[in-house]
């Protein structure tokens, strides 16, 4: 882009705030050597990650970031207070202290009454989970004037969604040992093996989706020797997930409605793993097809939280995972990846740690949002305003154009 371009854009940016003089961007900095502060409160309900292990506490605590975390937030990942504390972070015992900080950094999002503790202006780094959120969620962010990112959002600088692929490698090696257990006799199952043996028929696996839980999912069936097809729209998904695990007996399809209710017939296993970039997955998998499907067989909707690719699935939690729907088990749990959570923690962990380091680096989280824009990317609300516009339109609530913003602060 020329200079004269530049200049161009930065005009119609003073434009637009002369216009809308609430889009004005405010700086408020952090007192010249004041370090950034992030807070690591437990998580209320049945979440049982954490963002950062204590390795990566000390790192960017001797980098100089100071860190509160609440008392036993990380227990079950299995990281104690003394871990934390011995790596330098301080060790807080009320909840709302938790939340006092410049960047409040944890996985569900926050509650309505967790807004309420954070202090006006600052930062929140969480889960965006639209499925269960309504619009006195956004409309609290806005009267505190909180800056939310929604990790699930946030892009590495190639344009990938580091921290959605590392929990879909685990929610994709995860479905495997969670279908193998409601194979089981124990469980009431078919009480059939996951994969096979010499001289009996393998268990077929159905999985619709090609991206990364599919990939992982597909490795582990094939891997214990399960009979794996894989649906999706999308033929390039399809062929690079061929060419990645370079089997030859891997069947894939696009969505044909008749080849699908033939395979889900005859399937042991149904793993649901269609993403949407809208607010909803699409639901391919009617209850007709449901019902047509063995007795005892086992549904895993990975697409809950976007509102699942069966007609039958209803959100579960760990509490109780399961339901029989047509004597078809159906497990639609959301959150998948916390079963395993000190894994968990230790990949979202790796992710959020340079993260950080750049934002210490940059001088705190606006300068980091003005300077990255994959990092921008994630920004659904800042300071009043919605910078998503989709949710702006669904909820009815006031717009900010972050470009404009951004472009505002050059």
């Amino acid at each position: 882009m020329s200079k004269k371009q530049k200049i161009g854009f930065s005009s119609l940016a003073a434009d637009y705030f002369q216009l809308h003089p609430q889009e004005k961007l405010e700086k408020q900095p952090t007192k010249k050597g004041e370090p950034v502060s992030i807070g690591l409160p437990c998580e209320l309900g049945e979440e049982k990650r954490i963002s950062l292990k204590p390795e990566a506490v000390s790192v960017l605590i001797n980098n100089g970031l100071d860190v509160k975390v609440e008392s036993n937030a990380a227990k079950y990942s299995k990281y104690t207070d003394k871990e934390y504390s011995d790596a330098g972070a301080k060790i807080v015992y009320s909840h709302k202290e938790a939340f006092e900080t410049d960047i409040v950094l944890k996985i569900s999002p926050p509650t309505l009454e967790e807004i309420e503790y954070m202090k006006p202006g600052k930062a929140l780094i969480s889960a965006l989970q639209t499925a269960i959120l309504d619009s006195e969620y956004f409309k609290a962010l806005n009267k505190k004037e909180i800056t939310a990112l929604a990790y699930n959002l946030i892009q590495d600088k190639v344009g990938g969604l580091p921290l959605v692929r590392a929990m879909s490698e685990i929610a994709g090696s995860t479905v495997m040992l969670i279908a193998a257990e409601y194979l089981s006799s124990t469980n009431n199952g078919q009480g059939i093996i996951l994969g096979g043996i010499t001289g009996v028929p393998p268990t077929r696996v159905v999985i619709l989706g090609a991206g990364t839980v599919a990939e992982y999912a597909a490795r582990t069936a094939m891997g214990l020797g399960a009979e794996v097809k894989i649906f999706d729209n999308h033929i390039y998904k399809l062929r690079r997930l061929k060419e990645r695990i370079n089997q030859p007996n891997l069947f894939t399809s696009s969505l044909d409605s008749a080849v699908l209710s033939e395979a889900l017939s005859r399937a042991d296993v149904a793993i649901g793993a269609i993403r949407s970039e809208g607010s909803r997955a699409p639901v391919v998998v009617t209850e007709e097809m449901v019902a047509n499907m063995k007795p005892n067989s086992v549904i895993i909707d990975v697409s809950i939280d976007q509102g699942g690719c069966f007609e039958t699935s209803e959100m579960t939690d760990h509490a109780s995972p399961a339901f029989r729907r047509y004597d078809v088990i159906h497990y639609c749990v959301p959150n998948i990846a916390s079963r395993v959570a000190r894994t968990a923690t230790s990949a979202i962990s790796n992710i959020f740690t340079p993260i950080f380091m750049q934002i210490v680096e940059l001088g705190g989280i606006d300068e980091m949002i003005f300077s990255n824009k994959w990092f921008a990317k994630g920004v659904y609300s800042y300071r009043g305003g919605l910078t998503n516009k989709n949710l702006a339109n669904k909820y009815n609530l006031h717009y900010k154009n972050l470009d404009l913003i951004i472009a505002a602060s050059i």
